[in-house]
């Protein structure tokens, strides 16, 4: 089991190595509403791939509107580079028709208005499309919370790197301790590394360790047998429970 300082130590090569091969950008400041959306196009890809199907709803559609009354079809053809574009796409629409019909709007701009990050975090998570990694992502980008927007991909590498147990299943425990690690400025940079080394090399099966540029750090790639075993293994992450709190709705 890793040391809370040798987990210290894997994040400072984590950070200090992929900065130099990938680059991120500045986080882009967006309404509420579409940080929502764009949390709905970021789980389990990439800030570029993110971005592209971000970028196809706002050109392709004249607003929001029409995207909400288009069928799920005209939204997948815009998404269809991201996996399970099918679904993402109906979950984008049910969102906007849920925004719409309880505001007659499409802002969610008064959420960060509301009394506290909690109360905020709870109003998001009433609407259908939420899950554990939009609401983190919201968080994260536009509530001002510490939080880890946490997807297989995100959960797969962690585990590997050995930052997580091996053995921990419950979501809100592997949040928990990545938000202990991961200091509230490099969050945003910490998911978008992670994101790409799961895209580019740390694959559910037949990660390529060779190549990445983690492995000479990583646990796992210096161990054949728990490579096989660990893409053989299907990582799952799985949703909070209603009475589950992640550490980033407690009250600060």
């Amino acid at each position: 089991m890793a040391t809370t300082t040798n987990k210290q130590r894997t994040l400072t090569q984590l950070f200090g190595t992929l900065k130099k091969v990938y680059s991120t950008g500045e986080p882009e400041n967006r309404p509420v509403l579409e940080q929502f959306i764009y949390g709905l196009c970021h789980e389990n890809a990439t800030q570029e791939q993110a971005d592209l199907a971000y970028r196809n709803l706002k050109e392709r559609f004249f607003d929001w509107n029409e995207v909400r009354v288009s069928s799920p079809h005209e939204i997948e053809e815009a998404i269809s580079h991201l996996t399970d574009s099918g679904p993402r796409a109906e979950r984008i629409i049910a969102f906007l028709q849920e925004v719409f019909e309880e505001t007659f709007s499409y802002d969610l701009d008064w959420v960060q208005k509301k009394t506290g990050l909690k109360e905020a975090s709870k109003k998001l998570a009433k609407f259908q499309a939420a899950n554990d990694y939009v609401i983190a992502w919201v968080t994260q980008q536009s509530l001002g919370g510490h939080a880890i927007p946490l997807d297989q991909a995100t959960v797969r590498v962690a585990r590997r790197l050995g930052l997580v147990e091996g053995d921990a299943e419950d979501v809100e425990a592997v949040r928990t301790s990545l938000e202990h690690l991961v200091p509230k400025a490099k969050g945003p940079q910490f998911t978008e590394l992670v994101s790409q080394v799961a895209s580019d090399h740390c694959h559910a099966d037949g990660p390529q360790c060779r190549g990445c540029p983690l492995s000479p750090d990583c646990p796992t790639a210096q161990e054949p047998a728990a490579v096989e075993a660990g893409a053989a293994r299907n990582v799952r992450v799985k949703s909070r429970s209603p009475m589950q709190e992640p550490l980033w709705l407690n009250d600060r």
